[in-house]
Formats: C-alpha cells, sequence, structure tokens
C-alpha cells in the first residue's frame, strides 16, 4: 500500500491534463470538474448515509457528485465521461476516448515516470523557475492552454502527486505501476476497438517489444512473474492508500459521533484488511476502536483504546488536546455508571479548557454538567460543581450567551431547548415554552442544524401531549421520523419511534407499537445503550399488556427484571414509567399499603430532587384514586383537589382531567350527584382529544357511577330514573369498548356487572343473565390465557 498515490489519483491526474487542455467543452465544464473536487476536497462529499462507501457503490447511472464512491473505479470515469464529446480532436471522440488515449499511453514503468515528471507544466511556474525557462530557452505554455495556480485544490493536488511519487521507493513504484494496469484491464477491450489496436501486450511497451527478441513462451513467462496470476495472487484490486485509509477512518469516526451507532460487522473486516496492508496504522484508528467498543458497552477495551489515542495525539501535539482526553473519559464513565469519576474528570476538564482558553470545549463541559445534574441532583450535590453555573436558569443563560458569542449554534439551540424543558418541568408559562422552541426553531434553520431536529420535535411533542392534543403529539414524531432521522443522532430516532409505540399503547394497539420498535434498524440496535433502552421500552410495554390482561404472574416476572433498571443508569422517564407500572401492579394485586408507601416514596424523591410539575401531579391524583380504591375517598379530597389546583395552573391538561375525575368519585362517594355529573360531563370532550383510553373509561366509569347515584335518588318508576338509567347504559358501553382497546379484562368485567345489575333493576332478567354469562367468559377467557 502506498502512502499516498493510487491508480484513481492517477486517473484524477489525467482528468486535470484533459482540462488545462482545453479539451472539455463549457456545457460539460461544471459536472467535469465536480467529479474531480468531489475527490479533493473531503467537504463537498454529501455525507448522508451511515454506510460506508467500502461497501455501497452509488448507481452508475449517474454522474452526479453525490453519487460517487468514496474510492472511484474505471467505470465511475466512464460514467462521466462518455456522455461528453470532446472540444478538440476527431469527430464522434468523447472525453471517455481522450481519457483511455492517455490513460493507455501509460505504456511502460519508465513512461509513468514521464507521467509524473511532466506534472510540472500544469502548474503555474515560481519567478525563479520562469527566469530559469528564459536562459535555457524553454518556450513559454500555448495561450490556450489552462495554467494551474500553485494554491487552488487541483494545483496543490498535482504538486503532492509530484512529490509523493518522487519519494516513492523503487518497490512502491513498481507495485504502484502493477496496480494501474490491473485497474485499467477491463477498457482495454473498448481501447482496442476503437483506435485499432491488436496485440496481446497493449499497453505494455516491453513486453509487446520483448515478444520479438525473447518469444511467446518467455514473454508469457515473464508477464507471469511480473504481473502474476489476475485475481489470484492476493493483490487488492481497488488500490487503497493509506491517505485513504485516513480519510475512511474520519469518515467513519464523523458518522458514528454523528448518528451514535456501530460499524457494521462487514465494515469492519474491510477496515482490518485495509489497516494490515498499511504501511503505518492511523492513530485514528485507535479512536475508531474506543467508539466502537463504547457503543459495544466494553468499558475495559474502549478505556484501553481511549488512552491509546490520546498518548499518540499529545505525543505530537504536547497538551493542546488534553482537555478532550478527559471529556471523552468522563463520558465514557458516566455511561457505564462510573458517576463519581466521571463529575470529577469533568471538573477537571472545565479547568484545562479555562487554562487552554478553548471556549468550545468549556461550554461543552459545562453543558454536560448541567444536564448531569438534572438527571442526576443527588450525586453531583457532593460536588461543589453547582457553583460553576448558579442556579440552573441562570446557568442557562449563560451558556446560551457563551454559544452565542463563540458561534457554537447548536449549544445555543439546545440552551434555548433546555430553558423550554425548564419552564415546562417547573410549571411556568406555557407561552414562554413556545417562544423559547420558535427561537431554537429560527436558529435551526438559519444554520441549517439537521442534526438539533430531533430535539425540536421531541420537545413539540411533549408539549402537546401536556396540552392534551395527542394527535398533535403523535404528528411530529411521525413528521421527525419520515423527514428528519437520516440526519439526526439513532437515539433521537429511537426515543421518537418509542415515544409513537407509547401513545399506540395508550390506545392499546400493542401490535402496532411492537411493530414499530421491531423495525428500527438492527445494526444501529447493536449499541450498547440503545439497545438496553429499546429492551427496556419492549418490557415496558409487554408489562401493561400483562397488566391489563390480568396476567398478574407473567407481570411479576417482568416487573421483577424491569426494575433492576430503575438505578442511576437508567433513563429518569423510563424509570419513572416502570415505578408508575409497579405501583399499577400492586394495586391490581389489591396490596394497598405497599402501593401507598410506594408513591410516599416518589412523591418524597421528586420533592428532593425538584422533579418535573406533571410528575409530581400524577402521583398526588393516583393517591386520591388509591385512597378510593382502599375504601377512604374522602382522605384523598384534599390531594386531588391540589393535584387540580396544580395542573391548571401549570396546563398540564391531561393530568387537569385525571384529578378532576378523581374530585368526581370523591363527589359521588359524598352523594354529590349533580356536581359530579356535570363535572365529567364538561372535561370528557376534551379529554377526548388526548387519546388516553385508560384515562376516558375511567372518567366513563365514574360518570356511570354519577347517573347511577341520580337514579337512585329519583322516584321508581319515574321519567328521570329512566334516563339516568338510559345514560348509564350508555356511558357504560363506551367504557367497555375504551377497556376493550386496552384489552383491560378487569375493567371489562366490572362494567358487564354493573349492566347485568341495571338490567336486574329495570326488570330485564334475560339480558341480565346474558351479561352474567359475558362476565363469566371474560373471567374465563383471562383464566386459560394465564394458563
Amino acid at each position: 500500500m502506498t502512502r499516498f498515490l493510487t491508480p484513481s489519483k492517477i486517473g484524477l491526474l489525467i482528468l486535470i491534463e484533459i482540462y488545462t487542455e482545453a479539451a472539455v467543452p463549457t456545457a460539460s465544464t461544471i459536472p467535469f470538474l465536480s467529479f474531480i473536487l468531489n475527490q479533493l476536497v473531503p467537504s463537498t462529499l454529501k455525507r448522508e448515509s451511515t454506510t460506508s462507501p467500502l461497501l455501497s457503490r452509488s448507481s452508475s447511472s449517474s454522474s452526479s457528485p453525490q453519487s460517487l464512491p468514496f474510492l472511484l473505479e474505471l467505470n465511475d470515469f466512464e460514467t462521466l465521461l462518455s456522455t461528453h464529446p470532446a472540444a478538440s480532436g476527431f469527430p464522434g471522440r468523447t472525453l471517455w476516448d481522450q481519457f483511455l488515449q492517455k490513460l493507455w499511453g501509460i505504456d511502460s514503468l519508465y513512461a509513468l515516470h514521464q507521467f509524473f515528471a511532466t506534472r510540472s507544466h500544469l502548474v503555474a511556474k515560481t519567478p525563479e523557475e520562469i527566469k530559469r525557462d528564459i536562459e535555457y530557452g524553454i518556450p513559454e505554455p500555448s495561450p490556450e492552454m489552462i495554467i494551474l495556480s500553485r494554491n487552488s485544490p487541483l494545483g496543490g493536488f498535482v504538486r503532492r502527486s509530484r512529490v509523493e511519487f518522487e519519494r516513492l521507493r523503487f518497490s512502491h513504484g513498481q507495485a504502484l505501476w502493477m496496480a494501474l494496469v490491473r485497474w485499467r484491464r477491463e477498457s482495454l477491450d473498448y481501447y482496442a476497438r476503437r483506435n485499432g489496436v491488436r496485440g496481446r501486450w497493449v499497453g505494455d511497451k516491453a513486453l509487446e517489444e520483448g515478444e520479438d527478441e525473447w518469444g511467446l513462451n518467455a514473454t508469457e513467462m515473464l508477464e507471469l512473474i511480473a504481473y502474476g496470476i489476475p485475481d489470484v495472487d492476493g493483490t487488492n484490486p481497488r488500490g487503497v492508500s493509506t491517505d485513504d485509509v485516513e480519510k475512511l477512518l474520519e469518515f467513519q469516526v464523523e458518522q458514528m459521533q454523528k448518528f451514535g451507532t456501530r460499524m457494521p460487522l462487514d465494515l469492519q473486516e474491510n477496515f482490518r484488511k485495509a489497516l494490515d496492508e498499511s504501511i503505518m496504522v492511523p492513530s485514528l484508528s485507535h479512536y475508531l476502536k474506543f467508539l466502537d467498543a463504547w457503543r459495544a458497552g466494553d468499558f475495559t477495551t474502549s478505556f484501553d483504546n481511549l488512552h491509546r489515542y490520546f498518548d499518540f495525539t499529545m505525543q505530537n501535539r504536547d497538551r493542546l488536546f488534553y482537555q478532550y482526553a478527559l471529556m471523552n473519559l468522563a463520558v465514557l464513565q458516566a455511561d457505564f455508571g462510573c458517576f463519581d469519576e466521571a463529575i470529577a474528570v469533568m471538573l477537571e476538564t472545565v479547568s484545562t479548557a479555562r487554562e487552554n482558553k478553548d471556549m468550545a470545549c468549556l461550554n461543552f463541559a459545562l453543558n454536560w454538567l448541567y444536564h448531569f445534574g438534572k438527571t442526576h441532583p443527588k450525586l453531583l450535590a457532593g460536588f461543589e460543581a453547582t457553583n460553576l453555573l448558579g442556579t440552573e436558569r441562570e446557568g442557562l443563560a449563560f451558556l446560551r450567551v457563551k454559544a452565542k458569542e463563540t458561534g457554537m449554534w447548536t449549544l445555543w439551540s439546545s440552551s434555548l431547548l433546555s430553558e423550554a424543558k425548564l419552564g415546562m418541568s417547573t410549571g411556568e408559562s406555557v407561552s414562554t415554552a413556545f417562544e423559547n422552541i420558535l427561537r431554537s426553531s429560527q436558529l435551526i434553520v438559519d444554520k441549517n442544524l439537521k442534526d438539533m431536529m430531533g430535539q425540536q420535535t421531541a420537545m413539540l411533542s411533549a408539549l402537546w401531549a401536556r396540552l392534551g392534543v395527542g394527535v398533535l403529539s403523535r404528528q411530529y414524531c411521525d413528521i421527525f421520523l419520515s423527514c428528519h432521522a437520516r440526519y439526526a443522532l439513532f437515539d433521537d430516532q429511537l426515543r421518537s419511534t418509542c415515544r409513537v409505540a407509547y401513545l399506540l399503547t395508550e390506545k392499546g394497539c400493542y401490535d402496532e407499537a411492537m411493530k414499530k420498535l421491531e423495525g428500527l434498524d438492527e445494526n444501529s440496535l447493536r449499541s450498547w445503550k440503545d439497545n438496553q433502552y429499546w429492551l427496556e421500552f419492549r418490557g415496558i410495554i409487554r408489562l401493561k399488556r400483562d397488566l391489563h390482561r390480568d396476567n398478574l404472574d407473567g407481570a411479576d416476572q417482568l416487573l421483577s427484571q424491569l426494575l433492576q433498571f430503575t438505578g442511576g443508569q437508567t433513563d429518569p422517564d423510563l424509570s419513572f414509567e416502570i415505578d408508575l407500572l409497579h405501583i399499577d401492579y400492586l394495586t391490581r394485586r389489591t396490596d394497598y399499603p405497599r402501593a401507598l408507601a410506594k408513591i410516599e416514596e416518589l412523591a418524597s424523591s421528586l420533592d428532593e430532587d425538584g422533579g418535573d410539575i406533571n410528575l409530581r401531579v400524577k402521583l398526588l391524583t393516583m393517591k386520591a384514586i388509591l385512597q378510593a380504591k382502599s375504601g377512604r375517598p374522602q382522605k384523598g379530597f384534599s390531594v386531588a383537589v391540589r393535584a387540580a389546583s396544580i395542573a391548571w395552573r401549570a396546563r398540564l391538561i391531561p393530568a387537569l382531567w385525571s384529578a378532576m375525575g378523581a374530585i368526581s368519585n370523591i363527589l359521588n362517594s359524598l352523594s354529590e350527584f349533580h356536581a359530579a355529573a356535570a363535572i365529567l360531563a364538561s372535561i370528557l370532550p376534551r379529554a377526548l382529544e388526548s387519546e388516553n383510553c385508560s384515562l376516558n373509561a375511567q372518567l366513563y366509569s365514574f360518570l356511570v357511577d354519577a347517573h347511577m347515584g341520580l337514579a337512585g335518588r329519583a322516584e321508581a318508576g319515574g321519567l328521570q330514573r329512566k334516563e339516568n338509567l338510559t345514560r348509564c347504559l350508555e356511558y357504560l358501553d363506551a367504557a367497555f369498548n375504551e377497556y376493550s382497546a386496552l384489552e383491560d379484562i378487569k375493567g371489562q368485567c366490572e362494567m358487564m356487572a354493573k349492566k347485568a345489575t341495571i338490567m336486574r333493576i329495570v326488570g330485564e332478567n334475560v339480558l341480565a343473565n346474558d351479561y352474567a354469562s359475558a362476565y363469566l367468559a371474560l373471567k374465563s377467557e383471562a383464566a386459560l390465557a394465564k394458563a
């Protein structure tokens, strides 16, 4: 493997020569130069896919730069050049013919040396070189010839190629010649047919002239010795150079950091083979191994490769990148649960970045400390890191201002979204949250921050869910997955998919929710952290289904596994959802003391950590409903009123409806049926917008109880009693449908029992028996499902 030169780079040099000879028509100049610059200027590469160009070659039907692979083959040149006529030469000839004429004109190793020696004529000469040419009588270039600037991308490439060839050892130069012979072999038939060339050894002057002197057999033997058996000797036909390997490593590191995924297994094998052939192993390969081991959950290997990479880096660049080594180490330790060590290292990162005046690293470290403090407030309380940013709002304002000053647009947008999230979690004005989200959206559009669209849409989805508009919450997730997922981190795609699956679960679409999760990319799920999150979410969906189906034994097994993930390494939202399901499980087991103790424990933890106000309202509502289930509904009145008051001030609409439902249930227990029915009738239309079947069924059930109470107070046989009983049946059907969508056996049985009771009251004994039979059928179905 050479350090820089490959057959494809020789092809690019020929293209540059054709361009300088003014042989390219004006209409073909832009695609012609774009093809060259696509390989010479890395910033022009359009990197939209996580698949490496080593594995996926673009369609040959398009010659646009965006469709080119990273390593060129001969057919890529043919795709570009065969469609453009040559501006000079024979009529009917294309640029492809002119390209092959020059390519096959390199007919020996000596001709290859001559080819590189004459490249200096393509570049503008220095004043000393011009003066020397005048002294030697060398004529000036033709006025029609295009002279390349020495500092232009084309001129710089030509100059470097010539220098790199002069540095080659003889064996490496010979290997480059042999690789060129193999690379151009597939165009032999076309070249011979178009130029009327005959002979076995076209393009090899030494063998062609030696046949007359040595004979056929000796020439064949020399060819076999010089070039080996085609495609059998193991020579890499791509001609990959060390420079190409370094660019591929940079590309893959960028993709892994951008999308948060691991390398595919077949790509790992290709990289290993390429590195084995390399003269020297680039230090970036250690960082690539670190990222892959980190994503795989291998702490030891990732730790070793991180140290190995930064050992090489700091040997060459002193301590310039020491703060980045610390920053990577802190993030690595935090992901593997070494929180105390991670905080200490990140604080050292802050100090080092300040010392080196690296504002980008400093802002990132402070941003990390802020978000880590929000996730693990108790852990950060033991350190002095809280003094770095002051209060949460002051810290976010500081990060926003510094990000704006240093031009860190991503951090600026993230700070605005964090301010919106902070306002939502503390129950502040919804308009302020919308304002921050809008400012972040404007910044994303102005600066084309495609990787921020995941956080933007997630914030909007959460905000609309809190406002009780479930359709918009789902649509923002769908928009992100359809339009923006390919530009964002896989973590954002995973969380949006899980959000959609959660919304489907609330409507009882368990199979569809599981299909959403199963449809995620398998290779991306090879990442340890993402795979853990995916497994936990699948377990939550299965646990919900088992609880609704009254399969408490199966739910107990799932719950015991999920409760192991409620430690510091688990996502806080998932941890809280698991705790809520644990409370639901204890309630269904009628273990009310343990359920109440669990609620008190969670509420105390949220109060200490300053948790989300929405979560606190949920716990208050659950506590009020649990008091009602345990036969003491009046004891939860003050709790329910407090929950409703907080939800109203913070505009937590679904939580407000749930709290008002709990108040209505308490009013029913106090025989205030008119007030309960009025409350429920006013909130139910808005509650249906949330698309939460569990909440809807619960509200319909409370409304049935209210009208049953009104019917009991009415005169026997009177119109008012009949009207209230009719409404009871109507709302029972609605509640039964909601429970059926959730596959909630216990809820369906309760509705059937209430229907049978009403039928007996009105004297419909046949229907009462039918509903009783349906009740027993549901019970037996649940028993069979458990078995």
